[in-house]
């Protein structure tokens, strides 16, 4: 997809209306929330219940999610995987969680 470039004016209160071509692209619409993301001096906007950028990793996941709540192993997914897997279904995940322990990259 290429590049879009769009501006938008700031009103007395602070308010912005995204364009019509931002909005078509995260795929929200009226009454749909957005989240705003500080980075470095750029401001990054994403859908706020995006679950993931790539919409065919995030379909991928959500099939994947649903073999795994049908008790399916998917492929030659060990026993124990998917057993942990199962297991942490309902667990919520805060991606800004300090990590502990050592973590090599």
């Amino acid at each position: 997809m290429p590049g879009i470039n769009e501006q938008a004016t700031l009103t007395s209160k602070g308010q912005i209306t995204l364009p019509k071509t931002i909005r078509q692209a995260l795929g929200v619409t009226t009454g749909g929330k957005v989240s705003f993301e500080l980075r470095g001096g750029e401001v990054i906007v994403t859908r706020a219940d995006a679950k993931h950028e790539d919409p065919a990793i995030g379909a991928f996941l959500g099939l994947l999610e649903q073999d795994i709540r049908q008790g399916k192993h998917v492929g030659n997914l060990p026993d124990d995987l998917a057993q942990a897997m199962l297991a942490n279904l309902e667990h919520s995940v805060d991606i800004n969680e300090d990590i502990e322990g050592e973590v090599a990259l």
